[in-house]
């Protein structure tokens, strides 16, 4: 008995299992069978849906036919209004082209009449003269109250009359008066034509007048400004300025005013001799600054100053003409300071030396010195744009100072 249980045992298990199995499976089954009538719910709730779409569907079908009824019979009545209005624009092209020709045909006979009426007024004189009376009301040429028999013997007498006066008129009388009337007439229009350009010349000067004088206005604002700047640099502390004559404007001249330590002179001639220099000198540079140049040749404008303003000067020509260059001569050591390229000129011996000194030599110039050939100076290139090239004269065996000057004239950069 215990061994039977023992052998049962076993199956009771697989049968608990199997009990355990099924029932999951039922329970898969319930649920999938939910599953199913959810979708079979939302399956017949889409077919009555399509069901009365396809109602609603069918209903706008059947009112398109009958629209497209409708628009089947509109469009044959448009094709037979269609067919009508083709007819009606065949005939109306046979009317245009029966008037065309009509047309072409009358414009044939108007050029043989204009042409008719042009051989008439070459023949006739009298025709051009008086046409604007032909066809006035009871007028001497009012044509549909004359009576052309009556006309043609009346013309047949005047002409008899006419032949008949040939002789006691001069029939050139009129010629010559047409030609007088023509000659005046034209003297009229070249009168008036002389009138306008005049009007038209007068007009340009007054416009170059005022472009004139805005010119003037423009360059004495630019050069009296850089004028004073240019004085204060050169002798610092005093002021200059150009100011027009007293009671006139610009055009009418202008005068020169310098203010040394506060004080304005009355005239030039209170200044010294190199005061005037940097006047002189002020001046200039301020024009050349209103239109610059772009090389400048100077010859000892520094003769009549001492170093101080030389070194202005210098300095001047390097701050103030960065765009132009300059080829100075001077014999002063304060020039030579200021410039990129340094050319001494030497006379030894009858024959002209020249040393050229690059930028960092210039602070030794005092001391340097190298011997050349003859015509050195020649083969030299400029110093570049912006830069400023300087000579100077010095004699090895005591030459005077003229003769170091006319050297250093002859150097060519």
């Amino acid at each position: 008995m215990q061994r039977e249980c023992q052998t049962l045992e076993p199956k009771l298990e697989q049968l608990d299992k199997d009990i355990k199995t099924a029932n999951q499976e039922l329970s898969d089954c319930e649920t999938l069978i939910v599953n199913h009538k959810k979708q079979r719910d939302q399956l017949q709730a889409q077919l009555t849906a399509s069901e009365a779409s396809l109602e609603k569907t069918l209903a706008e079908f059947e009112k398109e036919k009958a629209q497209l009824s409708a628009y089947d019979e509109e469009l044959k009545e448009l094709e037979a209004l269609s067919k009508q209005k083709s007819k009606a624009v065949a005939e109306g092209q046979l009317e245009i082209q029966n008037l065309a020709h009509e047309t072409d045909r009358l414009s044939k006979e108007t050029q043989s009449l204009l042409k008719g009426m042009a051989e008439l007024e070459d023949n006739h004189e009298w025709i051009d003269d008086q046409k604007h009376l032909f066809g006035q009301v009871n007028g001497l040429y009012d044509f549909t109250s004359q009576n052309p028999s009556e006309s043609r013997k009346k013309l047949k007498q005047l002409d008899e009359k006419h032949s008949a006066m040939k002789n006691k008129v001069n029939p050139k009388v009129m010629t010559m008066l047409e030609n007088q009337e023509k000659r005046e007439t034209s003297l009229k229009q070249m009168l008036a034509t002389v009138q306008r350009d005049k009007t038209k010349i007068e007009e340009t000067i007054v416009s170059l007048d005022d472009y004139k004088n805005e010119a003037l206005e423009k360059t004495y604002s630019k050069v009296n400004g850089d004028f004073g700047a240019i004085f204060a640099d050169l002798l610092p502390g005093n002021d200059a300025r150009l100011q027009p004559l007293e009671g006139q404007e610009v055009t009418g001249g202008l005068e020169v005013k310098v203010c040394l330590r506060g004080v304005w002179k009355a005239s030039l001639t209170e200044l010294s001799g190199g005061q005037r220099s940097l006047i002189a000198l002020s001046l200039i540079l301020s024009l050349l600054q209103f239109k610059p140049a772009p090389m400048y040749i100077l010859d000892e404008v520094d003769a009549a100053l001492d170093l101080s303003h030389t070194q202005n000067i210098g300095q001047l020509l390097r701050t103030r003409f960065k765009g132009s260059q300059f080829i100075v001569v001077s014999l002063k050591e304060g020039m030579f300071n200021n410039a990129n390229v340094l050319f001494r000129a030497r006379f030894r011996d009858g024959i002209s030396i020249v040393n050229r000194n690059a930028q960092n030599q210039n602070r030794n110039a005092k001391s340097g010195s190298s011997s050349g050939r003859r015509g050195e100076s020649e083969k030299e290139n400029n110093a570049p744009t912006g830069n400023m090239a300087s000579s100077s004269s010095s004699s090895s065996d005591g030459a005077a100072g003229s003769v170091e000057k006319s050297m250093a004239k002859r150097i060519k950069v």
